[in-house]
C-alpha cells in the first residue's frame, strides 16, 4: 500500500501550492522552488506526478494551451499534517500519543514558554474539560 501523505521533497511542492492560493503550472512551481532547495526541473515534474497519483493535488488544463496544466492542492495543509502525525505516531510509538509527547519533552527541545503552552493545549483537550 503506497502512502497518501507527501514525502519530504513532495512537501516542498505542497508548501508552494498552499502558499500560492492559486493554481500553478509546473514551471511556476519550479520558479518558486529556486533558491529553496536544489532540485532539478525533471525531479520536480516527477514529484508532481507522484502527488497526482496520491491524489494530493489535482490539475486543470489551460484553456489556451492544452499542453499546460495548472496544479492545485486537493488536501489542505492541516489534513496532511494530521495524516503525517498519525502515521508517525503509529509507526514509531505504536499509536501511543503519550510516548510521543514524552519523547519530545524528555529530549529538552521545549522552552519553558512552550511547555506552558503544551500544558494549556493538554488542559483544553482534557475529556472532562
Amino acid at each position: 500500500m503506497s502512502s497518501t501523505t507527501p514525502s519530504e521533497n513532495e512537501w516542498l511542492i505542497m508548501e508552494v501550492l498552499w502558499e500560492s492560493g492559486t493554481p500553478l503550472t509546473a514551471s511556476g512551481i519550479i520558479e518558486q522552488l529556486k533558491g529553496i532547495k536544489e532540485v532539478s526541473p525533471k525531479t520536480i515534474r516527477a514529484l508532481i506526478n507522484r502527488l497526482l497519483k496520491k491524489e494530493i493535488i489535482g490539475f486543470s488544463v489551460d484553456s489556451h494551451d492544452s499542453r499546460v496544466y495548472h496544479y492545485f492542492p486537493k488536501k489542505s495543509k492541516e489534513t496532511c499534517l494530521e495524516e503525517k502525525s498519525e502515521r508517525f505516531l503509529n509507526s514509531y510509538f505504536k499509536g501511543n500519543p503519550l510516548g510521543m509527547v514524552a519523547a519530545l519533552v524528555e529530549s529538552n527541545h521545549f522552552s519553558k514558554e512552550q511547555i506552558d503552552e503544551l500544558i494549556g493545549i493538554l488542559e483544553k483537550g482534557r475529556p472532562d474539560a
